[in-house]
Parts: structure tokens; sequence; C-alpha cells
């Protein structure tokens, strides 16, 4: 059965797209008449998902109001950070107010306009600890690659930097809550560093490959891209 949990890391600094937006986080960037993170929401709300778990840190005072907004058709949970915990240390508080044994984990300022359901049938399929869902993308630069064996079995991750086309990590994630909880965590870790890097060659994380359309507002040139094309395209 598909997990219908979910953890949104919303607590980036949003350092390079703070000229565009000053103090605003970047999950609340305006998109047409709403903040990003209202599609992402509704994207999520409509494959599923009916438990929500944000995880907060910069600018939560802005975004625990908009949620505080949307109570009548939402369930969810805050986690708030009291220090910098690191994208791996916020899934692992964030995973406390959890119930179910797998969850999806999705970051707070990208979007990928696909169906997750075949995702979450790989990752039972496979009987996976972490399943990433991947998109392909002419430059991946930007981004470093995701390295695929012949039966989707995640091997490595390249480096930023190298130009061409590339499968990167489209920042969707279902996990296996028993089997990452149980590993030694510092405090303060990164999810796609101190986990899917150091891990990769020993645990069974997967990649499910997806060609469907992706933006990450990260940069400005994407969140202006965003704020052109994603209400044609949000699900």
């Amino acid at each position: 059965m598909m997990s219908t949990e979910i953890i949104i890391l919303a607590g980036g600094l949003g350092t390079r797209i703070q000229p565009l937006l000053g103090n605003t986080p970047k999950c609340m960037a305006p998109i047409d008449e709403h903040p990003f993170l209202h599609y992402l929401i509704r994207f999520f709300q409509r494959q599923g998902i009916q438990k929500f778990i944000f995880s907060l840190g910069h600018g939560h005072a802005e975004i625990e109001a908009y949620l505080s907004s949307c109570k009548e058709t939402l369930d969810y949970l805050i986690c708030k950070e009291e220090m910098p915990l690191g994208t791996g240390g916020a899934v692992l508080n964030a995973l406390q107010l959890t119930s179910l044994p797998s969850v999806w984990v999705a970051n707070g300022d990208s979007y990928l306009a696909a169906n997750i359901d075949p995702m979450a049938a790989f990752f039972d399929m496979c009987g996976a600890e972490c399943a990433i869902a991947l998109t392909e993308v002419h430059d991946s630069s930007r981004y470093g690659t995701v390295q695929l064996a012949t039966d989707y079995r995640i091997t490595g991750f390249a480096e930023k930097g190298n130009l061409g086309k590339g499968w990167i990590n489209a920042g969707i994630y279902l996990l296996n809550k028993r089997l990452f909880t149980g590993r030694p965590w510092p405090e303060c870790f990164s999810f796609e560093q101190d986990y899917l890097n150091a891990y990769s060659s020993e645990a069974r994380f997967f990649g499910y490959r997806y060609r469907n359309y992706f933006v990450d507002i990260g940069v400005p040139e994407d969140l202006q891209k965003a704020q052109n094309e994603l209400v044609q395209y949000a699900i």
C-alpha cells in the first residue's frame, strides 16, 4: 500500500535567490496568485497524500501563517528546527511525527509533474531502502548526475560541473523509516551527501526515471521559469 505521509523540507535559506525574494522563504516564492508551496501541496494531495509534515527553519513564521490559512483542507504538522540540522537531520527529526513504515520526502523548492504511484510500486517490488525520483535534463552541470546499474539500482553520484544531458535527483524520495533511523547519525548531517552518497555502494537505493516537467527554483533563472510556466504544468 502506498504511503500517505510526506515530509516537506522547507527550511533552506535560499541565498541564491535572496536578491529576488528578500527574506521570503523559497517555498513562498510567488507563482501567479499563490506561493510555490501551494502547488506542491495540491500536487501531493491529488496523488493521495493525506498527512503532511513540514520541516521548517528560516522564515518559519511566514510559512506557518500560510499553512494556518489552509488548515480546513490540509492535515499537517510542523517540525521546527531550533538549530540548523542539515537536510538529513531535518528528515530524521520529522520522522518522529510519522506513523507509517515508509514515508515520502520532498524538497520544498522543486516540482516534478509526475504520477508517484508507479514509483511506490517500484519501491515495494525492489525492497528498497530509498527510492529517488529521477528526471533527465539537458544540462546536468548544476546538479550532478545519478549513476544507475541495469536494474536501476543507484551505484553512485557524479559531481556537479560535468556538462551534458543526464539523469538527476528530482527531489522526491520514498524512504524505509526503520532502515534510515537505524543508522548511526549525528545531530546535523546532509541527506544527500552523508546518506545517499555515502551509502550508495552498500544500501538498496533505486532510481525511478521520469521524463516529465521539472523545475527547481533555487536559482533566479529557474524561479523566473516557474513563474512563467508552472501553472500550465501543475497537476
